[in-house]
């Protein structure tokens, strides 16, 4: 019986610490438990993010990097006609195509043509009814492209363009010198243009544009500044 007895004392000393020793390992589980959910959580959101990421770069790859787009745009343009006359506005086409280098960077060539009515006032030759002749502007110019923020759904790039302009200023006149009239005389001249534009993609193939601009010309040995905008259709096509 002495035998048992310090092993009964032991016992007895011990009871108190086993539901210790218990909560602390339902703890410890508990805690493990839960910050494995939480990793498994993050795990999660971070396939999720790198999913999305990647539709989304693909996404802006098959709409951006197509070795050639053409454009279809009608203009609009606020342009003076002669040293001392109002501004008109010059309604228009306006074509061209760019050859990409990259899905940032190209290469454009530009074709558009002006028309408008150019106010002459009362003159010695109108006789009260010769007071708005039609006159008309056609240009080719060419320059960089460069798209500096693109979306899967949107981008917005700028280009500056120079080149060559033809001015009709006496084409309506009935053979009177455009110069009578207070107009710029016919001329071939320089052009340049500088625009941002704004795409919204329809397809990655066919974007709607709308691209805002400062246009110069050099009529009359002087300088034209005018502003206006193009707005019309993108196509795109020709993989890299």
């Amino acid at each position: 019986m002495r035998s048992f007895r310090p092993f009964a004392i032991l016992l007895a000393l011990s009871l108190p610490v086993f539901p210790a020793v218990a909560q602390s390992s339902s703890s410890s589980a508990a805690a493990a438990a839960q910050a494995t959910q939480q990793s498994n959580q993050t795990s999660v959101q971070a396939r999720i993010r790198l999913r999305r990421e990647q539709r989304r770069t693909t996404a802006i790859h098959d709409a951006y990097d197509h070795r050639w787009e053409t454009y279809t745009q009608m203009g609009y343009l606020r342009f003076k006609p002669g040293p001392n006359l109002q501004k008109l506005t010059w309604y228009g086409w306006n074509a061209g195509v760019t050859r990409n280098l990259s899905e940032r960077l190209g290469v454009t060539l530009d074709g558009r043509g002006y028309f408008g009515y150019a106010y002459v006032g009362l003159n010695q030759f109108s006789q009260g009814s010769f007071t708005r002749p039609e006159i008309s502007q056609y240009t080719v110019m060419a320059g960089p492209t460069y798209r500096f923020y693109e979306q899967p759904k949107y981008s917005i790039s700028g280009r500056v363009t120079a080149g060559w302009a033809l001015g009709n200023f006496g084409g309506d006149t009935n053979g009177i010198t455009p110069t009578l009239l207070g107009l710029y005389p016919d001329a071939n001249t320089f052009a340049a243009a500088a625009s941002v534009a704004g795409e919204y993609n329809v397809t990655p193939n066919v974007a709607l544009r709308l691209a805002p601009e400062y246009f110069l010309s050099g009529y009359g040995s002087t300088m034209q500044a005018s502003r206006g905008f193009t707005a019309g259709f993108v196509f795109r096509f020709g993989k890299q």
